[in-house]
């Protein structure tokens, strides 16, 4: 399995279950993991419950799903909609003026989505490097409140 941390994090496991469950050798760690894969737990979460770091958690995972203990869920990702991009632009101008339209669409593609299928686990990421391009520090700081508002709002972090 080949994912970044970030993108592990918002992925969400369930147990499989095996007639042959009890001879495969679990430690300590990866029985605790095993145990909160719930199928609607995002694995940052189970990360953050066991006290385990995202490298960790790859491993153990790895391992699981190539035991055939676990496997993915499947589920549609949340993606960005036109009010919220709508709000992003308005609020950005505001603060770097009308430059603000373009900047969105490249941080978008440099991030590797187009506009219409940016996840919404991603909007901090997205807002954090946007926010960068404002060097006042007050219109900075509105920028951000307003944004955390409305991400809050669309419960694009809700999990």
């Amino acid at each position: 399995m080949d994912f970044s941390s970030r993108e592990l994090s918002a992925m969400v496991f369930k147990r499989v279950v095996r007639q042959d469950f009890e001879e495969f050798p679990f430690d300590r760690q990866m029985l605790s993991v095993f145990m909160e894969l719930d199928g609607r737990t995002p694995l940052g979460k189970v990360a953050h419950k066991v006290g385990l770091t995202m490298s960790t958690m790859r491993s153990l995972i790895a391992k699981l799903v190539q035991n055939g203990l676990v496997q993915k869920v499947e589920q549609g990702i949340a993606t960005l909609d036109k009010d919220f991009f709508d709000y992003l632009v308005v609020h950005l101008s505001l603060a770097i003026g009308p430059i603000a339209q373009v900047l969105i669409e490249d941080e978008v593609s440099d991030l590797g989505y187009p506009l219409a299928q940016f996840p919404g686990h991603r909007v901090a990421e997205l807002v954090d490097n946007l926010a960068r391009q404002i060097r006042q520090k007050q219109k900075k700081d509105v920028f951000l409140k307003s944004m955390a508002f409305k991400i809050r709002e669309k419960k694009y972090l809700a999990t």
